[in-house]
């Protein structure tokens, strides 16, 4: 599903109309989060989190303060729900593992560090627990209080920021921006911030890069496709790396990518010359027979200062 472009907006008929809606939403989300018999782990849990629903940088961040956590010697274990895969959990995700199973995100994070798929996420960090890790990465779950966080970091796109500033489905938020920011610890911008983010919490600003793997994509003619939160920026992104986007086909997040659908776009690279490129996230998802024919364009999330995160994490022990 496809964010409504009314929630980037300020408000006006639809989400006026929906806004009862939302108010209703605001309220579960405030009772649910209220709980307080959460799983208390023996080690320090990190929560990767989001206000908005989904297309902030997440998963980036999520890879970024792993590679932080490596630096200072921890051994972090990512534990995520799985969105879209079938398997309840907790499983650690394996290159035997596909994305129907795990779903896309758990794929793309165990290259990086032990990755932990539960549907119950206290079971998933006493199972990495168990297993030796020494620090746990909660991504997502910054609105589920079954396990105590012991640092929160939200996410948000810094362009966007919260959008029409109203709780789903009148606007793009899974809370009331001013009452979720309460329960944060570290803010991370991500991208050039021209969206007013009005908050006290010690911030990070991150940018997605490309990864330098050796690939030139100056002038290549390019089809590029992406089912993430919010595709443009992929497809913004290829253009300034130099690359030609004859097209971009934007799909809805975590989108299957069915052997008819990459026909179709495979069909329409041939008519057009073109290449066909995707994201690591989404490419994680494609049919065996198509994972020769499209190349993937690897990002990394940078920041010119971690020192908020050093301070956040000292406090925590680590």
């Amino acid at each position: 599903m496809k964010a409504p472009s009314f929630w980037h907006r300020p408000a006006g008929v639809w989400s006026t109309l929906l806004a009862p809606l939302g108010w209703l939403y605001a309220y579960a989300t405030a009772r649910r989060v209220a709980r307080t018999d959460g799983y208390r782990a023996s080690i320090p849990v990190i929560c990767i989190g989001n206000i908005n629903a989904g297309g902030t940088g997440k998963t980036p961040t999520a890879i970024a303060v792993a590679t932080q956590l490596f630096e200072r010697d921890a051994t972090p274990h990512f534990v995520t729900r799985g969105y879209g895969g079938s398997l309840a959990g907790p499983t650690q995700v394996t290159t035997t593992h596909t994305a129907d199973q795990t779903g896309d995100e758990p794929l793309l994070l165990s290259a990086f560090a032990p990755t932990w798929v539960a549907k119950d996420r206290a079971a998933g960090v006493l199972a990495a627990e168990a297993a030796g890790a020494s620090v746990i990465i909660l991504d997502d779950g910054f609105q589920n209080p079954s396990v105590i966080k012991d640092l929160s970091i939200v996410v948000v796109d810094g362009a966007r920021g919260f959008g029409n500033g109203r709780v789903m489905p009148a606007g793009p938020l899974r809370e009331p921006a001013h009452i979720g920011i309460k329960r944060a610890d570290l803010m991370m911008i991500v991208g050039a911030q021209s969206a007013a983010l009005p908050t006290s919490l010690p911030t990070l600003h991150g940018t997605l890069a490309p990864l330098q793997t050796g690939m030139t994509w100056q002038d290549m003619p390019v089809l590029a496709f992406a089912g993430i939160g919010h595709p443009e920026k992929f497809f913004a992104t290829l253009r300034a790396s130099g690359a030609k986007v004859i097209h971009g086909e934007a799909l809805s997040d975590h989108q299957p990518l069915t052997p008819a659908l990459m026909t179709r776009l495979e069909a329409e690279a041939k008519l057009r010359r073109a290449q066909l490129v995707t994201t690591e996230k989404d490419a994680v998802r494609l049919p065996d027979s198509f994972r020769a024919k499209v190349l993937t364009f690897p990002v990394r999330l940078t920041c010119d200062d971690w020192q908020p995160l050093d301070n956040a994490l000292e406090k925590i022990g680590l």
